[in-house]
């Protein structure tokens, strides 16, 4: 069986599994910069196939989209031209000091911060990244939903999709590492059209809320929204005109900070 990650290497097949026609990702980080007078100067870390990346450059933003998978960033280019496309590690980068105004990270890409050095990385490079007042848009899973719930670990979950005529099906399995607190996915794919099995293998750090307010607050930010939902991956979904909860026990984190003058 091959490992490697099926739908970063192919960005097509990703944005079947995961599609997204109402740009609701995008919506929501633009309805979060709107809301705390966001700059137009943005930089979408971890923007993927940079569909996120084209809403907000067409909502009038200026934006640089960074992610290390190159064959992202070659779809991006391609399929989502505007915003300029870079080569970067989210867990440290230099894309200019004081060169955006805001720093926007979804789908859970802070995760792939798995050590402290890695999260201590990321969020100084944001800091340096933007101008006095900037805000940090993120939305990710919540670490405090695992505590005591079981209902999305240890049992594999069925999916599925089909892309130009073929169907890949995957078994996914989510455990808890404890002593990393990281949250840890197996994934194995199939197809049938006779390619070889593929599993991927992945973590995200599993972060608490008030262990993210003491981490942002050390590194110069003010926490203006920390809560549950509703946001882009919630269900309900979140919809314009929507404001956020008070509560941070369901499955998803969604975060708006802004760096301190």
């Amino acid at each position: 069986m091959n490992t490697r990650n099926l739908l970063t290497d192919n960005p097509e097949l990703y944005e079947a599994r995961f599609p997204d026609p109402d740009r609701l990702a995008g919506r929501w980080a633009e309805d979060c910069l709107r809301r705390h007078d966001g700059g137009p100067r943005v930089l979408d870390i971890g923007c993927g196939t940079g569909r996120d990346a084209e809403y907000l450059h067409r909502a009038g933003r200026a934006v640089t989209g960074a992610d290390l998978s190159e064959a992202m960033l070659a779809h991006a280019r391609e399929r989502h031209p505007g915003p300029e496309y870079v080569s970067a590690d989210l867990t440290g980068f230099e894309l200019g000091s004081g060169a955006f105004d805001a720093v926007v990270c979804l789908d859970s890409a802070l995760l792939y911060c798995h050590t402290n050095d890695q999260l201590d990385g990321f969020l100084t490079s944001c800091r340096r990244a933007l101008t006095p007042g900037g805000l940090l848009v993120a939305e990710l899973r919540n670490g405090a939903y695992f505590l005591g719930r079981t209902d999305l670990l240890d049992t594999p979950a069925a999916g599925g999709f089909v892309w130009q005529g073929t169907a890949y099906r995957s078994v996914t399995t989510l455990t808890v590492d404890r002593t990393a607190q990281l949250l840890r996915r197996v994934r194995d794919w199939t197809a049938d059209d006779g390619t070889a099995p593929v599993q991927q293998r992945s973590a995200w750090r599993l972060l608490f809320p008030q262990e993210l307010r003491r981490v942002l607050a050390a590194h110069g930010f003010d926490v203006l929204e920390l809560h549950d939902g509703p946001g882009p991956r919630t269900e309900p979904p979140w919809q314009a005109g929507k404001l956020p909860g008070e509560t941070t026990d369901a499955d998803r984190l969604h975060l708006v900070a802004r760096r301190r003058h």
